[in-house]
């Protein structure tokens, strides 16, 4: 790519911004794909084209990540088939038996069978299906033609949405980074509090607690999409989640074994007999943080030096020692998913 070009485009090229600005972007995707099913409705005079402009709405407006979207377009578009196929028949028969209540009765048990299904997996598509029968048919009485012209504008509104869909893609990937980056840079902040006397009560150590958690979740949730995209095996990422976990529960066992902040003897020789391992914890912390939010992952490969196994089995005397052991599996923790994060950074470093 001319490099004038690139940076015309860096704005849209970038991952970090675009994870920043995805509902933006896709306000404007959908925006450009309404534009594009009015021009082609009213340019070739399409009778009803309106619900081509519905039907873009229903197949992608609700955002989703890339890895996902295939399927949940391909979900929408099935229950849209269905239906307005179901409401072109209902139509047909109307029109052919001329029996009102017959065709009411046939909509309500079909609608009623629609969501039967609608309780569970493929629940969506069958929701829309039901949803579908109506934009076509009405209450049964609307023209064949009608119908038909309907069912063509749904079509159109399929292929433009599909095509839409895959324009400048949001990638799982990118969200997963990014909130992985920040948790961790929220693990070093904690550990900061924790061994520089900070409260560890107080309404800040707990909101930063409370947003940890609520990105465990996040992170979860995104793990199938970006298994998808970027084809790492749930299995590695169970590992790298669990590896988050561990750090995020060592934490808060960290915070309520420390030595009493009041005491500054027991504060003043943990600092001292513990100054390389809370160096190599932050360091480590943050540079996954920044490795993860720029893509500079050959920072993963640099050698760091870990506690040695043995340091872990050696006898505890006093709380004190509790504590030190801790840290250093703690830091052990931190080793492990930072080699883990390395291993995979050529798939998700895209």
């Amino acid at each position: 790519m001319p490099p004038l070009l690139r940076r015309l485009l860096r704005p849209l090229l970038d991952p970090y911004r675009r994870y920043r600005h995805a509902r933006l972007i896709h306000a404007v995707r959908v925006s450009l794909g309404l534009l594009a099913t009015i021009l082609l409705t009213t340019g070739i005079h399409l009778p009803h084209g309106e619900w081509a402009s519905v039907t873009m709405l229903v197949v992608i407006g609700g955002l989703q990540h890339h890895g996902n979207i295939g399927k949940k377009a391909a979900e929408r578009a099935i229950g849209t088939l269905i239906g307005a196929g179901v409401g072109l028949l209902l139509v047909a028969q109307q029109a052919w038996l001329g029996m009102p209540w017959l065709t009411y009765f046939a909509m309500s048990v079909v609608c009623g069978v629609f969501s039967y299904h609608a309780i569970g997996k493929g629940g969506y598509t069958a929701l829309l299906a039901a949803i579908t029968v109506f934009i076509v048919a009405g209450h049964g009485d609307n023209p064949v033609t009608d119908g038909l012209w309907r069912g063509v504008d749904i079509l159109i509104g399929i292929a433009l949405a599909l095509a839409f869909s895959f324009a400048l893609p949001l990638y799982a990937v990118f969200s997963w980074r990014y909130k992985l980056a920040d948790a961790l840079r929220d693990c070093a902040t904690i550990y900061g509090r924790i061994i520089n006397g900070q409260p560890v009560s107080d309404d800040d150590h707990l909101k930063l607690m409370g947003r940890l958690n609520s990105v465990m979740v996040q992170l979860r949730s995104l793990m199938p999409s970006v298994s998808k995209e970027v084809k790492i095996s749930m299995t590695e990422l169970d590992a790298i989640q669990r590896n988050l976990r561990m750090c995020i529960s060592t934490l808060e066992i960290l915070a309520n074994t420390r030595p009493d902040p009041s005491d500054s003897n027991a504060m003043a020789q943990l600092q001292s007999a513990m100054t390389a391992e809370h160096r190599q914890i932050r360091v480590q912390l943050i540079g996954m943080a920044r490795a993860l939010k720029t893509g500079a992952s050959q920072r993963l490969s640099r050698p760091v030096d870990l506690p040695p196994a043995s340091s872990l089995e050696a006898p505890v005397y006093s709380p004190l020692d509790g504590y030190r052991l801790l840290t250093r599996q703690f830091a052990a923790n931190i080793g492990e998913m930072r080699q883990r994060l390395a291993k995979t950074a050529p798939r998700w470093n895209i």
